[in-house]
């Protein structure tokens, strides 16, 4: 059965508000585990280690399996918690983000402190970029030349691109498709072409949807 499509990031970033003269300095990073999650927060902790406080939040699995928040001295709930629903909120899966504060000499309250972290890890977002991490299935599509215009003509309509494109007597088209569209797509193409086409998957792999292009990922074999 194939893993469902993920939200990931592609490039981290960092990202900072000023709240009653208090800084919040969100980093944000891709991570793998919580081997690389942990390491990460440790990393940042040492970057900023004059501040008041590094709070923390993680998630790590497709399915974000595992979680953890901290609030590193801040009262509890206030920090670790809110900051770790952004990201469930996001549902972006594999991400790690430290948010560091500077002290302005001016207390926040319980709600204040609840909305400044939440605020510092959406700025912290905003300067990421993302894209969906979907299986893909690497198809080899043959027809005549009769059926290639109807063929173009719904891969158009869909936005795939083939990837290789071969013309002799027949032709025959390399294409990447998600898990989820293919089932969709083959039905498609065979009542366009009354089933003359030929359909043959080459194999998995994982690959990033994102705005510009496609970003290719590990190979998952047949």
């Amino acid at each position: 059965m194939a893993e469902k499509s993920c939200r990931i990031l592609i490039s981290g970033g960092t990202g900072e508000i000023v709240e009653k003269k208090s800084r919040f300095i969100a980093t944000v990073r891709p991570v793998k585990s919580e081997e690389e999650a942990v390491s990460f927060i440790e990393e940042i902790k040492k970057k900023y280690w004059d501040a008041r406080h590094n709070c923390s939040a993680f998630v790590v699995g497709r399915r974000g399996e595992l979680t953890r928040c901290s609030d590193d001295g801040e009262p509890g709930g206030t920090a670790g918690r809110p900051m770790l629903e952004v990201l469930l909120n996001e549902e972006i899966c594999n991400i790690a983000v430290v948010v560091t504060r500077y002290f302005g000499g001016v207390l926040l309250g319980t709600g204040g402190l609840v909305r400044a972290y939440t605020q510092a890890v959406k700025e912290g977002l905003a300067h990421c970029v993302t894209g969906i991490e979907r299986l893909g299935h690497e198809i080899l599509l043959e027809s005549d030349y009769t059926d290639i215009g109807r063929i173009q003509y719904i891969l158009g309509q869909k936005g795939i691109a083939p990837l290789e494109s071969e013309y002799t007597d027949r032709v025959k088209l390399t294409l990447l498709v998600s898990a989820e569209q293919s089932p969709v797509l083959r039905q498609e193409l065979v009542e366009a072409t009354g089933g003359r086409i030929k359909w043959e998957k080459n194999r998995e792999y994982y690959f990033i949807d994102r705005e510009g292009g496609n970003a290719y990922g590990t190979d998952q074999g047949d």
